[in-house]
C-alpha cells in the first residue's frame, strides 16, 4: 500500500503538477459500450452504470438483509426561538437486532419545526450531535434560527450512533447486519451507512405526516467527513431534495485524479479506509496479485457522484486556507468536479455552474460569489465550516424548494 500525504506537515501541493491522470478521466456522458448519452431518456441507463461502479469499487453496497428501523419520539419540547414558536422532537431509531442481539444500534436524531407553519415545511438536516433551541446572543442568527426565520425546519442526525467513525466495522449497523463478522469486499463502509441513516429518517417523515416536515423536501448537509456523507446520501437516495456539501475533500466532491492535498491513498489508509468499501483499497496498492493500481484505474471519479444528484439541487461549499479550510481539502479540485458534472444537469434541463465547461482551465469564481443554478458553487471567506454559507444556501434553496411559510399573526 502507498502512503497518503502526511497531515502533520504543511501541504506543499503544486497546482502545476496536480493533474497527472487527466487523460484517464472517465467521461460522464459515455456508456460503457462507447455510445453517447444524447437525450434525457437515456440518462437513467447511464446513471445505473455509474451507481454500480461506485457501489462495487468505492462506497460499497447496502446489504439486502439490513434490519428495519423502528422510530420513537422520546421527547417533545415546545418553546420560542427568535420569536418563533417551535416544537423540537427527539427521536431514537432502534435497529432490529433480533437476528444478532449482541449488537445494539439506536440512531439518535432530533428536529425542530415552526409550530405555526402554513403547511408541511422543508427541513435542513445536518450530520451532527445537537439539536433543539439555541440561546439567544448578540451575534448573527445560528443556522438553525435562520431555518425557522425562512419557514423551514432544522434537524440533526448523529452519524456515530449509526456506525462508529473508526475501524470498528464489526459494530454499528454494518456489524449488526454482518452478525459481527468481517465485511465482504463490496460491502458498505461508514459513509454509505451514514447515508442509510438519513434515508431511514426520510422513511419516518413519510410515515408520520403529523411531524410537520414535507418528506419530499429533506435537504442534507455536513462538513468535512460529514460533507462526504452528505454528498453520498444525496447521490444515492433520490428522495433527498438537495445536498449542501461543505469542505468535503477526497471521497466527497474533490476529484481523485488530482495529485493535490488529500489523496486516494489517505482514504485507503488506516485513518479513512472504514469510510469506503474493501475493494477501494486496491487502488492504493503498490504491489498486489492484481497488479499496481492508482487513481487512474478507478472506473469513476467524483464528478460522476455529483452528477448522480441531477436534476436535484446540489450546493458545493468551501472556505479558504487563510481562514482555516486546509489546503488539502482541494477546493479547486472540487470546483473542477462540479464543472465536469455540468453536462448531466444541462441534459436534464437544469442549470449548471454556467462556466465555459473546461475543467482544466475554467477560472475559480471570486470568493463569496454564488454561481450556478441547480448545481451551485460558493467559496466563503471563512474556515473549515459551512456556517458562513448558510445565508447563501437558504437564498439559493428558496428558488427550487418552496416553503408554505408561517401563518400570519392574527
Amino acid at each position: 500500500m502507498r502512503r497518503g500525504r502526511d497531515a502533520k506537515v504543511k501541504d506543499t501541493s503544486d497546482e502545476a503538477t496536480a493533474n497527472p491522470w487527466k487523460d484517464s478521466m472517465p467521461d460522464l456522458m459515455t456508456f460503457k459500450d462507447g455510445t453517447k448519452v444524447t437525450t434525457a431518456d437515456r440518462w437513467p441507463g447511464r446513471r445505473a452504470e455509474i451507481v454500480e461502479d461506485f457501489e462495487r469499487e468505492v462506497y460499497g453496497r447496502i446489504p439486502r438483509n439490513v434490519p428495519k428501523v423502528r422510530w420513537e419520539v422520546t421527547k417533545a419540547d415546545e418553546g420560542e426561538s427568535g420569536g418563533i414558536a417551535a416544537v423540537t422532537r427527539t427521536l431514537v431509531g432502534t435497529v432490529d437486532n433480533g437476528a444478532f442481539p449482541q449488537i445494539k444500534v439506536a440512531i439518535q436524531a432530533s428536529f425542530t419545526v415552526p409550530k405555526r407553519a402554513a403547511g408541511k415545511v422543508p427541513i435542513i438536516l445536518q450530520y451532527g450531535f445537537g439539536g433543539g433551541f439555541r440561546p439567544e446572543g448578540g451575534g448573527p442568527p445560528s443556522w438553525a434560527q435562520q431555518a425557522l426565520d425562512k419557514g423551514w425546519a432544522h434537524g440533526t442526525i448523529n452519524p456515530n450512533s449509526i456506525q462508529p467513525d473508526g475501524n470498528r466495522l464489526r459494530e454499528g449497523v454494518i456489524g449488526l447486519t454482518n452478525k459481527g463478522e468481517p465485511r465482504k469486499p463490496d460491502d458498505w463502509g461508514a459513509l454509505r451507512a451514514w447515508g442509510w441513516g438519513v434515508s431511514r429518517l426520510i422513511d419516518y417523515f413519510e410515515a408520520n405526516p403529523d411531524s410537520g416536515v414535507d418528506p419530499a423536501k429533506v435537504c442534507v448537509t455536513g462538513v468535512s467527513r460529514y460533507g462526504k456523507a452528505a454528498l453520498v446520501a444525496a447521490a444515492f437516495d433520490t428522495r433527498v431534495a438537495a445536498g449542501f456539501v461543505a469542505s468535503s475533500g477526497a471521497g466527497g466532491a474533490k476529484l481523485f485524479r488530482r495529485d493535490f492535498g488529500e489523496l486516494l491513498e489517505n482514504l485507503a489508509g488506516r485513518g479513512g479506509y472504514h469510510w469506503m468499501c474493501g475493494n477501494f483499497l486496491k487502488y492504493a496498492a503498490e504491489e498486489a496479485a492484481s497488479g499496481r493500481k492508482t487513481a487512474a484505474d478507478l472506473p469513476v471519479d467524483q464528478h460522476m457522484l455529483i452528477a448522480l444528484c441531477a436534476p436535484r439541487p446540489c450546493f458545493i461549499s468551501y472556505g479558504v486556507p487563510e481562514r482555516g479550510d486546509p489546503n488539502w481539502v482541494d477546493a479547486h479540485g472540487s470546483f473542477m468536479a462540479a464543472v465536469l458534472a455540468g453536462p448531466a444537469y444541462r441534459l436534464l434541463g437544469k442549470k449548471d455552474l454556467g462556466t465555459p465547461g473546461d475543467y482544466l482551465s475554467d477560472p475559480m469564481p471570486p470568493v463569496n460569489a454564488l454561481v450556478g443554478g441547480e448545481l451551485a458553487w460558493r467559496q466563503h471567506d471563512g474556515g473549515h465550516t459551512n456556517v458562513p454559507n448558510f445565508p447563501a444556501f437558504y437564498e439559493w434553496a428558496g428558488r427550487y424548494i418552496p416553503t408554505p411559510g408561517l401563518e400570519k399573526k392574527r
